[in-house]
């Protein structure tokens, strides 16, 4: 009786290590390999989304190498058949943003996102990839164009390539929620919006109306929403219904 005890104690030192690990390394206190009670998991992206350069050690972020991972565990794990994001974000990196947008699109399980406080720049994509979107009443997301940091080479080919990726980021948000391309470029470059800069700042109930987001609802609209595409991804309905 001892030995089984001391063997069930250790098991629980190890359970523990690995949630202080999820904590440290993911921000999350729990991962896909760790959710063995229910069948939902909370994917949080918060901050600022991160991708191939180190932000300062001050600044909260969302590391797009830790998240993509995750993607691929909730993927295979067969215990989880839905997927709740909730996002508060500022945007960041586009290509990263882009990825994580592209994985979550491609999920073949349900997803429902969440826009709470703030769904930024290149966290718009990320909330439309979704099988369905939710945004709080007093959540905003701001609509810009696309911006290089940093040192830029002024020639013809650097801004062909900046026209691109903005080209990158209005298809997949157009093709992804019911809102149209000329809308959406009306709001990206829209003057007087934002004080001293270009862009639009869209509060939750003008982002249903623009067709941007599905619904304005919280945490229990979110989860109920889910728990039904859950339900008719079983019945193989949910494919009827994209």
């Amino acid at each position: 009786m001892e030995k089984e005890s001391y063997i069930s104690e250790e098991k629980q030192e190890t359970k523990e290590e690995q949630a202080a690990s999820a904590i440290q390394q993911l921000g999350q206190t729990n991962v896909p390999q760790m959710t063995p009670d229910t069948n939902i998991h909370c994917l949080t992206i918060v901050g600022q989304i991160e991708g191939h350069i180190q932000l300062p050690p001050q600044n909260k972020t969302t590391k797009y190498e830790h998240v993509i991972p995750q993607i691929v565990a909730i993927e295979q794990n067969q215990n989880i058949e839905g997927l709740l994001v909730i996002l508060n974000t500022v945007g960041g990196d586009v290509e990263a943003g882009l990825a994580i947008a592209e994985m979550l699109a491609s999920l073949s399980k349900p997803t429902v996102s969440i826009v709470l406080g703030g769904g930024h720049s290149i966290g718009v994509p990320i909330a439309v990839s979704c099988d369905y979107s939710f945004i709080t009443e007093t959540a905003t997301m701001t609509i810009h164009p696309i911006r290089l940091t940093g040192l830029v080479i002024g020639v013809p080919q650097t801004f062909e390539y900046l026209d691109k990726m903005q080209e990158r980021v209005v298809r997949f948000v157009t093709k992804h929620s019911k809102i149209t391309e000329e809308k959406f470029k009306e709001l990206m470059f829209s003057k007087g919006n934002l004080t001293r800069d270009i862009g639009t700042n869209v509060v939750g109930p003008d982002a249903v109306r623009y067709g941007l987001i599905d619904e304005v609802g919280g945490v229990s609209k979110a989860m109920d929403k889910l728990r039904e595409l859950i339900e008719l991804n079983k019945s193989g309905e949910r494919k009827m219904i994209q």
